[in-house]
């Protein structure tokens, strides 16, 4: 068999291995199949190219842009990973564990492509929340706004997702419009290595956005500033000492790591053996045990339930666990392949020993197991392990040691209260999940769990069939815990690309700020278009355009026509008397809706155009009411411009109704679908 050489992507140029390499061996047989790494890596060139090539380069995008890219690259790689299931199968994954791995990360950038182009503007700067008025009249205004760093990201990833673990930190960082260069774990990054020379040859990423290190980093760490990205994946001890890199602490680097994580699953008080949530709660265990060879950051470590009925869920689970083959993840009878090496079967079998020093294996002999099509000693196979912890309260080896591997521990619990005193002695986790139909119970456990964990994930027979699993981190949620987890956040929509953005507080006019942030803020500038706006395409509106209608007189009449129509005949439209007892109203008054309608007819434009469909209307607010003999007029405003395709985009009215003193009687955001 060949042995492959792992480059490095450096500075637009990739670097074989030479004398510095290290031996990558197959997880199905234990030969050496790759080699990857550099005596001496240009940590300071490859910092260079990505911050005077990449950042400028992506920087000049618009967020719409790099979701268009993002979406091209993930298009790219599906219909290249084929090439990445046959590499990845060396590292002990099976088929299925490919879909978690390759389709989860390419899953993950389709979803923040279209999170970007639906979430973030066509332009280079995010405001982030509304505006705050900082001065009475409203000439002094407040905004915080995020823009990209001009730094890199540098992402250290684990070795049990070489593409999900890639991709899922690399979407969101190209989505920021920061430069990334990527080091994935030594054992697994012939796979990655492989997914970035496919979005390299695509074309689609500018020079200097993505750069790869197969192998040690150097001394990269001690060249980033203030305006650079760690984001780590893996072990605690690892974190805590690239944390403590004296470039990271001085200059304030951020740094986001998902590490350790103790996860637990518990069991409601309320399921009963032979319930639908008594099958779906060892349905999950199992599931989680075994899926990449329980090589997973959301693994389930520690089972917890009732005290009544732990034999029952041993039972259980030893009978599923017995149902699973062991052996070459390549053959398709294959339920759970190998771990990732040698090494990591030595480390988690150590670990497996000293868990088994305060708890007793029920299932799982690892001198002792069956592995189809393979060598059981030559690769890095274990069989699922499962122990029981009588004494949960006075132990310490099964809430701080973690086997990475197919190992988890039962141990009861008294009562709600003490299941989540258990759950938490893990210190910060990545999730917790709960099995139970009770949502009292849910109520009480999450509240006194949500401190320590990231995520908690319930399910029942009601959401069983629809649910993503317990140890699915998911791109719209986050991903991260505290404690012992890192202490840091990732995925979660666009909070996963503000990572990698600053923050800032601008302070000035509305007009200022208008122009800092592209939208249209009230009391700045307005535009008088040269023709009524619904009559213009959406490449022609500008932002800050305006429309001021004339005055509509509201009477008695058009009060009652609209009530008997509409069926609203509440009592502060009909009734003057009962209205003048409410203090909110000084006697009978127009429906809130009504002016609404009202002011339609007031800024519409009737013949065919533009406008394509209004598509809703948000922040609607009534300030003042209108009694009949009011009259209203609207200022209609070109607030923002969101291109959705080439034909149409989306268009942001800000809408104000005001009445015949100048008060502000309702506002809103009107949305529209307007052709180009």
């Amino acid at each position: 068999m060949s042995v492959r050489d792992v480059a490095s992507f450096v500075a637009g140029e990739w670097v074989a291995p030479d004398t510095g390499a290290r031996p990558i061996e197959s997880a199905i047989t234990g030969e050496v199949i790759a080699r990857a790494g550099q005596a001496e890596l240009d940590a300071q060139a490859m910092l260079t190219h990505a911050r005077d090539l990449g950042g400028p380069a992506l920087r000049a995008m618009s967020f719409h842009d790099r979701a268009r890219m993002l979406k091209a690259l993930a298009q790219h790689l599906d219909t290249h990973k084929q090439a990445l299931y046959d590499l990845s199968f060396d590292t002990g994954a099976t088929q299925k564990d490919h879909l978690i791995d390759i389709d989860g990360g390419i899953g993950t950038m389709f979803v923040f492509a279209s999170k970007g182009r639906r979430e973030l503007p066509d332009g280079t700067v995010y405001a982030d929340g509304a505006v705050e008025q900082l001065s009475r009249h409203g000439t002094f205004m407040g905004q915080h706004i995020c823009t990209s760093l001009p730094g890199v990201a540098v992402h250290i990833n684990a070795f049990n997702f070489p593409v999900w673990g890639m991709l899922e930190k690399l979407a969101p960082t190209l989505l920021a419009g920061v430069p990334a260069i990527v080091k994935p774990a030594t054992a697994t990054c012939y796979v990655t290595e492989a997914a970035v020379r496919l979005m390299l040859d695509s074309g689609l990423l500018p020079p200097g956005a993505l750069q790869l290190v197969c192998g040690g980093l150097g001394d990269m760490l001690d060249h980033l500033t203030c305006q650079d990205v760690v984001s780590f994946t893996g072990s605690a001890a690892t974190a805590l000492k690239l944390r403590q890199t004296p470039a990271i602490v001085q200059n304030s680097v951020r740094f986001v790591a998902e590490q350790d994580s103790l996860n637990a699953s518990i069991l409601g008080p309320d399921v009963q053996p032979g319930s639908e949530e008594f099958a779906l709660f060892l349905k999950e265990v199992t599931r989680e045990m075994t899926t990449k060879a329980g090589q997973k950051c959301t693994a389930i470590r520690r089972i917890l339930v009732p005290e009544g009925q732990v034999q029952a869920v041993i039972t259980g689970l030893s009978d599923a666990l017995a149902k699973i083959t062991i052996g070459d993840p390549r053959a398709e009878s294959t339920r759970m392949g190998a771990l990732v090496s040698a090494a990591q079967k030595r480390d988690v079998l150590e670990r497996a020993a000293l868990i088994a020093t305060e708890a007793t294996r029920v299932f799982g002999d690892p001198d002792h197991f069956t592995v189809e099509g393979a060598d059981k000693d030559k690769g890095a196979f274990v069989p699922p392990m499962l122990f029981h912890c009588a004494d949960p309260d006075t132990a310490t080896h099964v809430h701080d040691t973690e086997a990475f591997g197919p190992v988890s521990t039962v141990m009861g619990y008294r009562d709600a209260a003490h299941a989540a005193a258990l759950a938490n002695r893990g210190q910060g986790s990545l999730v917790a999940s709960l099995i139970t139909a009770d949502a009292q119970i849910a109520r009480e456990i999450t509240l006194a769990i949500a401190a320590y964990h990231g995520r908690v994930y319930i399910n029942n027979a009601s959401s069983m069939k629809e649910s993503t699993g317990h140890g699915s981190p998911l791109p719209h949620m986050v991903h991260g815990g505290p404690g012992r987890a890192g202490g840091g956040e990732e995925l979660g929509g666009i909070r996963a690309v503000k990572h990698y953005m600053q923050r800032t507080a601008i302070q000035g006019s509305p007009e200022i700020l208008s122009a800092i942030t592209g939208t249209w803020i009230p009391g700045g500038r307005e535009i008088t278009g040269p023709a009524h706006p619904f009559t213009r395409g959406f490449g022609e509106l500008a932002i800050g355009e305006t429309l001021h209608t004339a005055p509509r007189v509201v009477t008695s009449e058009d009060v009652e026509k609209f009530a008997h129509f509409t069926g609203d005949t509440f009592y502060a439209h009909m009734d003057d008397e009962a209205a003048a007892r409410n203090p909110f109203f000084p006697g009978r008054v127009a429906h809130g809706y009504l002016l609404l309608s009202f002011a339609a007819g007031l800024f519409v434009q009737p013949d065919e155009g533009p406008v394509l469909a209004n598509t809703g209307l948000d922040s609607l607010r009534f300030m003042k009411p209108v009694v009949p003999g009011d009259s209203i007029k609207v200022r209609l405003t070109v607030k923002a411009k969101t291109p959705r395709n080439d034909d149409y985009g989306e268009v942001r009215w800000h809408v104000t109704l005001t009445n015949q003193d100048g008060d502000l009687v309702a506002e809103y955001e009107l949305l529209t679908m307007n052709a180009f």
